[in-house]
Protein backbone atom coordinates (compact mmCIF):
# COMPACT_ATOMS: atom_id res chain seq x y z
CA UNK A 1 0.00 0.00 0.00
CA UNK A 2 1.49 3.36 -1.26
CA UNK A 3 1.63 6.15 0.83
CA UNK A 4 1.95 8.27 -1.87
CA UNK A 5 -1.84 9.77 -2.37
CA UNK A 6 -1.57 10.95 1.53
CA UNK A 7 2.19 13.04 0.21
CA UNK A 8 0.24 14.37 -2.52
CA UNK A 9 -3.00 15.35 0.19
CA UNK A 10 -0.83 17.46 2.10
CA UNK A 11 0.93 18.91 -0.30
CA UNK A 12 -2.18 20.41 -2.08
CA UNK A 13 -3.63 21.41 1.68
CA UNK A 14 -4.07 24.99 1.92
CA UNK A 15 -1.32 25.07 4.15
CA UNK A 16 1.02 23.02 2.18
CA UNK A 17 0.28 25.94 -0.66
CA UNK A 18 0.41 28.61 1.94
CA UNK A 19 3.50 28.19 2.95
CA UNK A 20 5.14 26.62 -0.67
CA UNK A 21 3.87 30.07 -2.31
CA UNK A 22 5.09 32.35 0.67
CA UNK A 23 8.17 33.87 -0.35
CA UNK A 24 9.28 34.36 3.89
CA UNK A 25 7.16 31.20 5.61
CA UNK A 26 9.36 28.37 4.75
CA UNK A 27 12.48 30.18 5.90
CA UNK A 28 11.41 31.07 9.15
CA UNK A 29 9.43 27.84 10.07
CA UNK A 30 12.67 26.50 8.62
CA UNK A 31 14.90 28.73 10.85
CA UNK A 32 12.86 27.86 14.07
CA UNK A 33 13.30 24.34 12.85
CA UNK A 34 16.85 24.30 13.23
CA UNK A 35 17.22 26.47 16.43
CA UNK A 36 15.11 23.55 17.73
CA UNK A 37 18.10 21.23 16.22
CA UNK A 38 20.92 23.14 17.85
CA UNK A 39 19.16 22.38 21.42
CA UNK A 40 18.04 19.09 20.92
CA UNK A 41 21.72 18.74 20.10
CA UNK A 42 22.94 20.34 23.14
CA UNK A 43 20.79 18.16 24.90
CA UNK A 44 21.59 14.97 23.90
CA UNK A 45 25.82 16.07 23.16
CA UNK A 46 25.71 17.00 27.16
CA UNK A 47 24.05 13.64 28.18
CA UNK A 48 26.29 11.84 25.97
CA UNK A 49 29.60 12.65 26.37
CA UNK A 50 28.29 12.44 30.50
CA UNK A 51 27.86 8.77 29.58
CA UNK A 52 31.16 8.67 27.60
CA UNK A 53 33.16 10.04 30.90
CA UNK A 54 34.39 13.14 28.59
CA UNK A 55 32.71 15.63 31.13
CA UNK A 56 30.34 16.92 33.42
CA UNK A 57 32.17 13.95 35.26
CA UNK A 58 31.13 15.77 38.89
CA UNK A 59 27.37 16.09 38.08
CA UNK A 60 25.12 12.81 38.51
CA UNK A 61 24.11 11.18 34.87
CA UNK A 62 20.56 11.09 36.54
CA UNK A 63 20.75 14.52 37.64
CA UNK A 64 21.62 15.56 34.45
CA UNK A 65 18.89 13.70 32.73
CA UNK A 66 16.18 15.68 34.81
CA UNK A 67 18.38 19.04 34.02
CA UNK A 68 18.26 18.33 30.29
CA UNK A 69 15.47 16.79 30.15
CA UNK A 70 12.56 19.68 29.74
CA UNK A 71 15.11 21.35 26.77
CA UNK A 72 14.95 17.93 24.94
CA UNK A 73 11.28 17.54 24.94
CA UNK A 74 10.51 21.18 24.04
CA UNK A 75 12.73 21.08 21.28
CA UNK A 76 11.94 17.71 20.37
CA UNK A 77 8.36 19.10 19.74
CA UNK A 78 9.10 22.17 18.21
CA UNK A 79 11.07 19.83 15.98
CA UNK A 80 8.06 17.85 15.18
CA UNK A 81 5.41 20.60 14.29
CA UNK A 82 8.06 22.62 12.29
CA UNK A 83 9.18 19.47 10.56
CA UNK A 84 5.48 18.91 9.54
CA UNK A 85 4.95 21.84 8.45
CA UNK A 86 8.00 22.34 6.07
CA UNK A 87 6.47 18.14 5.10
CA UNK A 88 3.26 19.88 3.75
CA UNK A 89 5.22 22.07 1.78
CA UNK A 90 6.68 19.57 -0.22
CA UNK A 91 5.50 16.36 0.83
CA UNK A 92 5.86 14.47 -2.93
CA UNK A 93 9.25 15.63 -3.53
CA UNK A 94 10.29 13.88 -0.11
CA UNK A 95 8.06 10.41 -1.06
CA UNK A 96 10.93 10.02 -3.59
CA UNK A 97 14.17 11.42 -1.42
CA UNK A 98 15.85 8.50 0.56
CA UNK A 99 17.22 10.76 2.92
CA UNK A 100 13.91 11.66 3.97
CA UNK A 101 12.70 8.05 4.58
CA UNK A 102 16.14 7.37 6.14
CA UNK A 103 15.24 10.43 8.74
CA UNK A 104 11.67 9.50 9.87
CA UNK A 105 13.03 5.71 10.58
CA UNK A 106 16.14 7.30 12.35
CA UNK A 107 13.74 9.60 14.30
CA UNK A 108 11.72 7.17 15.37
CA UNK A 109 14.32 5.03 16.91
CA UNK A 110 16.59 8.05 18.60
CA UNK A 111 13.25 8.75 20.02
CA UNK A 112 12.48 5.18 21.27
CA UNK A 113 16.06 5.00 22.15
CA UNK A 114 16.13 7.98 24.61
CA UNK A 115 12.85 7.83 26.05
CA UNK A 116 13.93 4.06 27.21
CA UNK A 117 17.60 2.66 26.61
CA UNK A 118 18.99 6.13 27.30
CA UNK A 119 16.57 7.46 30.53
CA UNK A 120 17.23 3.76 31.84
CA UNK A 121 20.57 3.96 31.83
CA UNK A 122 20.95 7.19 33.06
CA UNK A 123 18.24 6.99 35.87
CA UNK A 124 20.18 4.14 36.95
CA UNK A 125 22.08 3.41 39.94
CA UNK A 126 26.10 4.19 39.12
CA UNK A 127 27.31 0.93 40.71
CA UNK A 128 23.89 -1.29 38.56
CA UNK A 129 25.60 0.25 35.39
CA UNK A 130 28.86 -1.01 33.37
CA UNK A 131 30.35 1.95 32.09
CA UNK A 132 30.79 -0.07 28.80
CA UNK A 133 27.08 -0.37 28.82
CA UNK A 134 26.36 3.47 29.58
CA UNK A 135 29.22 3.73 26.81
CA UNK A 136 27.41 2.16 24.01
CA UNK A 137 24.08 3.21 24.93
CA UNK A 138 25.79 6.68 24.51
CA UNK A 139 27.08 6.09 21.04
CA UNK A 140 23.96 4.57 19.39
CA UNK A 141 22.11 7.57 20.72
CA UNK A 142 24.89 9.75 19.20
CA UNK A 143 24.61 7.95 15.90
CA UNK A 144 20.80 8.04 16.00
CA UNK A 145 20.74 11.41 16.40
CA UNK A 146 23.53 12.34 13.84
CA UNK A 147 21.63 10.46 11.27
CA UNK A 148 18.51 12.45 11.77
CA UNK A 149 20.37 15.84 11.72
CA UNK A 150 22.91 15.10 8.69
CA UNK A 151 19.66 13.51 6.50
CA UNK A 152 18.27 16.55 7.43
CA UNK A 153 20.76 18.57 5.77
CA UNK A 154 21.05 16.81 3.09
CA UNK A 155 17.29 16.51 2.43
CA UNK A 156 17.88 20.68 2.29
CA UNK A 157 21.08 20.75 0.06
CA UNK A 158 19.57 18.41 -2.77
Amino acid sequence: MSVLPFFTWCENTSLGEAIRDSRWLFPAIESVHLLALAVIGGAVLLMNLRLLGLGLRRQPAAQLWRDTLAWLVGSLTVMLITGMLLFTSEATKLYYHGAFWVKMISLLLAMLFTFTVMRKVALADPGRIRPLWARTASLISLLLWSTVGVCGRWIGFS
